[in-house]
Order: structure tokens, then C-alpha cells, then sequence
């Protein structure tokens, strides 16, 4: 039997929901902003953010219960990872975002249904031995993936735009939390939004950032806002957040009661 720690994720609040956004923004608008400042290329942006996001999941498990700074960290830059992978397939490699979100699609079922088989819950609740967050974490990144690719399709490979794009997923996460609040499978509904929220915050991203201009073929019309200030400002903001949560515990689940 393993042996049971302190919840290492946090409980699902509005906090949670918010900074995931932020979070998912940031890992949007950060790669971009990287790879055209310090000119790495794609391969260097991900090599770098890779390696950055392996050590702060190395930290992440190693913590034996939920720091609000090393978790939300490792979700920064997961999030960065987790778009990078579907960046690299998309322009490195020419994989057609059909085929890109097939594949995380069926991918993240996989994991799913691996995870399950061993440990007969996909609660984040849950979320107290080194297994299920190794499974957790897996899962995390493949949802990053996903929700990169099936947003870019829907936004930019079907023309709908950024700011239709984003009532659209903001449209759908608030679906989730309907069915969420009406108990209508409450682990389900939670990672189908958790899904959805990386294509609102990329949306969101893109339409603070994107040039003051119309595309001929797409709507990519946005406010043109420097990516780096945005970075920075939500950056401020989930700063502010944790912080707030550090002090307040607010969102920390309680420990086991037994092993």
C-alpha cells in the first residue's frame, strides 16, 4: 500500500479557475514573446521551457503537501510545454491540427483510462500518493496539448477568430460549470472545463496581443497590446493570488486522517 500525504493540488475554487486562466495565458503569449526577444527559434524555446518545466516538477513532487508557489510555478510551465509540443508538430513537423487533436485526444483517453485502471479514481481530490500525482501530472500536460490544438483549429484553422473564439470557450467552460453545480458527473465536467479553460486564456491572449488589424482570410484583429506588459500584469495578478492563498489557505485541501 502507499503511503497517504498532505493533497498536493488545491481545492477547485473560483482562485483555482482564475489563476488557470491567468496561467494559461501567460504560457500562451510568454513562448511567443521568448522566442522573438531572445531569437531561439522554436526547438530552443522548447528545449529551454522543457527543461525549466522538468525542474520545477522535480520540486512540485518532491514537496510532501500543497505550496500554492511550486504548484501554480509548475502549471506555468506546463502550460508553456504543453503549447510548445502542439506548436513544434504544427510548424516543425506540418501536422495538421485534425490530425494534432486526434491524436492528444485519443492520447489523454489513454491516459485516462491507464489511470483509472491502476487507481479506480481520477478525483483531483485524490491526489495524495506519488502515483496519482506522476498520473496527474501526465494528464495535466496532455490537456495542455490538447486544448492548444483543438483552440488553434477552431480559432485560426476554421477562421472563427479570437474574440468569437473566446465567447465560445468562455461559452462552453460556463456550460461545465452548470453541470458541475448539478452534479452532473463532477469529475468529468471538471476536466473537460479544465480542457476548454487553455483555449479561453490562449483566445484571451490573442486578442489582448494581436495587431489592430484584419486578416483577409481570418479575423485576427486584437487591441495590440505589448506582449511583454501583458505578461507582466498577469503575471502581478497570479502573484498577488498565491500570495494571498499562501497566507489565507483558503484553497487547501486536509490531510489524510490514516495510511
Amino acid at each position: 500500500m502507499q503511503r497517504l500525504m498532505a493533497s498536493k493540488v488545491p481545492q477547485v475554487t473560483l482562485f483555482f479557475w482564475v489563476i488557470k486562466i491567468l496561467s494559461t495565458t501567460m504560457g500562451e503569449t510568454l513562448a511567443d514573446w521568448m522566442d522573438a526577444t531572445f531569437h531561439l527559434g522554436l526547438t530552443g524555446t522548447t528545449l529551454v521551457c522543457g527543461a525549466a518545466f522538468i525542474a520545477m516538477l522535480f520540486w512540485q513532487m518532491r514537496t510532501r503537501a500543497y505550496v500554492p508557489a511550486v504548484y501554480w510555478a509548475t502549471v506555468i510551465l506546463v502550460s508553456i510545454t504543453g503549447t510548445l509540443i502542439t506548436d513544434n508538430l504544427t510548424d516543425g513537423f506540418g501536422v495538421s491540427l485534425y490530425v494534432s487533436t486526434a491524436i492528444f485526444a485519443i492520447l489523454l483517453a489513454v491516459v485516462f483510462r491507464l489511470w483509472w485502471r491502476q487507481e479506480r479514481t481520477l478525483d483531483i481530490a485524490s491526489i495524495n500518493t506519488t502515483r496519482r500525482e506522476a498520473w496527474y501530472w501526465l494528464a495535466i500536460l496532455v490537456t495542455f496539448a490538447l486544448g492548444t490544438a483543438a483552440g488553434d483549429l477552431i480559432t485560426e484553422g476554421w477562421g472563427l477568430g479570437y474574440g468569437p473564439g473566446l465567447a465560445l470557450f468562455a461559452a462552453l467552460v460556463a456550460g461545465c460549470y452548470i453541470a458541475y453545480r448539478a452534479r452532473v458527473n463532477e469529475v468529468l465536467t471538471f476536466w473537460i472545463a479544465y480542457v476548454l479553460t487553455r483555449p479561453l486564456g490562449a483566445s484571451l491572449g490573442d486578442l489582448l496581443t494581436a495587431p489592430t488589424r484584419t486578416n483577409a482570410d481570418y479575423d485576427y484583429t486584437g487591441f495590440g497590446l505589448p506582449r511583454y506588459g501583458v505578461n507582466v500584469l498577469f503575471l502581478a495578478v497570479v502573484i498577488g493570488l498565491v500570495v494571498y492563498l499562501s497566507i489565507s489557505k483558503r484553497d487547501s485541501l486536509e490531510a489524510p486522517a490514516a495510511s
